[in-house]
């Protein structure tokens, strides 16, 4: 028999659900995370007709289309070669982070390719238009369109007039069939589901942008990034410094690459040489170590500043921006076991220059490098690059990708690179190989 109407409570974090609401969710433990979702009456379908069923390799044969261009190379690397003529893509940033602005400059691109339309739930059609014209990005291919009822844009999809439809936010839109407000999970599910079936259906590419929380998560439920196809996460500085486009989520192709912009009076440009932009206005001194990171396949060398002051309280204080506090913490722990090093009365300050997260281990070398000159008063005593990550007993393990770092590092103009050993173990004159953060230490570092 049918499922009758009800309500249900989802929790946010988990997914799991009840029938009453409670301030703590009983799975995860999260608070203030159970939210009401109507349940939609639903029917057992008692018949149905058998799948029609067809060879892999034939379908990829009748079925491969060309891939949207977004004339964005470094976009097109991230999306695996462009947008997939059906797929569904969310985009997802911090508030001013830039979304509506690269989705303009996307829209405005694709439109001279094929018919393009984009919808805001959040501005009008006269507010968007401003925004295009401060850009440079008027065009009369690009059709907007302002609304906020999910039906509509449904029903236009389905019409076949657009082959690439954006929607700005999905948090800002609703089906007319579900009495609960714009923004909630069952608003943001229904809402998710119906536009992608018409896409789906029509094969048009739908673009959603998504909010984030204060957290840094994608506002709603878990639900909402298993049903697209492609998740991609704008990262960065509001205020300054590069954005990083970055694949979470990607059904056709890596999420091991990453695009660079950097924000101009013309919107977000990309960037063809971030490394070099980052250490244009570096000054050697104590502190200050270059580290050679990956962003996705490409190598990029970013700053690492480290200051370290004898704390005026009983506990020290870690602070790190562009950095993870837990992984400092258990560095300086290291530190303070596996070398000479006294930092437990130190207040210890890490900044990654210029707004780029660091997030692999291969900082590791940089970090402790930069706290130990810092401390001391000491720089290198090369002018090179540091990559490598540490173990608990300080031991120099290897890393990814070293000969794309080293290649970066000679292009830039430094004199050698320090790191682990490499795995082949064949000698090179511009890599140092180090065993551990003591050999690093003592062999490294010198009074100004």
């Amino acid at each position: 028999m049918g499922k009758k109407n009800g309500v249900s409570y989802v929790c946010q974090s988990c997914g799991h659900s009840q029938g009453s609401w409670a301030g703590k969710c009983p799975s995860c433990g999260e608070w203030s995370t159970l939210q009401e979702n109507l349940e939609v009456n639903s029917q057992v379908i008692q018949s149905g007709r058998s799948l029609k069923v067809q060879a892999v390799a034939e379908v990829a044969k009748n079925e491969s289309k060309p891939r949207i261009s977004s004339k964005d190379d470094q976009l097109d690397t991230v999306l695996g070669g462009g947008f997939v003529q059906g797929s569904v893509v969310l985009l997802a940033g911090q508030p001013g982070i830039g979304k509506s602005t690269i989705l303009l400059q996307i829209a405005h691109d694709v439109a001279a390719q094929t018919p393009t339309l984009y919808v805001s739930g959040e501005e009008s059609s006269h507010q968007v238009a401003s925004r295009a014209e401060r850009l440079g990005k008027l065009t009369s291919e690009l059709k907007l369109a302002s609304s906020t009822s999910t039906d509509d844009i449904a029903k236009t999809i389905a019409s076949g007039e657009y082959k690439v439809v954006i929607v700005d936010s999905i948090q800002t839109v609703a089906c007319s069939s579900i009495p609960s407000a714009p923004g909630s999970i069952s608003q943001i599910t229904n809402s998710t589901n119906m536009l992608t079936q018409a896409a789906k259906t029509h094969d048009t590419t739908l673009i959603l942008v998504g909010h984030v929380t204060k957290e840094g998560n994608i506002a709603g439920p878990k639900l909402l990034e298993h049903s697209v196809d492609t998740v991609l996460q704008l990262d960065g500085d509001r205020y300054g410094g590069f954005k990083v486009l970055r694949s979470v989520k990607n059904r056709f192709g890596s999420t091991n690459e990453a695009a660079i912009y950097d924000m101009k009076e013309g919107g977000l440009v990309p960037v063809d040489n971030p490394s070099a932009a980052l250490l244009e206005e570096r000054q050697v001194t104590d502190g200050s170590v270059v580290l050679a990171t990956m962003e996705g396949s490409r190598p990029l060398l970013v700053e690492i500043q480290a200051l370290v002051n004898t704390t005026s309280y009983g506990y020290p204080k870690r602070a790190a921006s562009g950095f993870d506090l837990n992984r400092l913490n258990l560095l300086v722990a290291m530190l303070e076991r596996r070398t000479k090093l006294r930092l437990s009365d130190k207040d210890i300050y890490i900044n990654v220059v210029g707004g780029i997260g660091v997030n692999e281990p291969a900082a590791d070398l940089a970090i402790c490098m930069s706290i130990a000159s810092a401390a001391k008063g000491m720089q290198l005593k090369k002018n090179a690059v540091m990559f490598g990550e540490l173990g608990l007993s300080g031991e120099v393990r290897h890393v990814p990708h070293i000969q794309k770092r080293v290649a970066e590092a000679k292009k830039l103009g430094f004199d050698a690179a320090i790191g682990p050993r490499t795995k082949t173990g064949e000698k090179q004159s511009f890599l140092t190989s180090v065993r551990d953060i003591r050999e690093a230490l003592n062999t490294f570092l010198e009074k100004d």
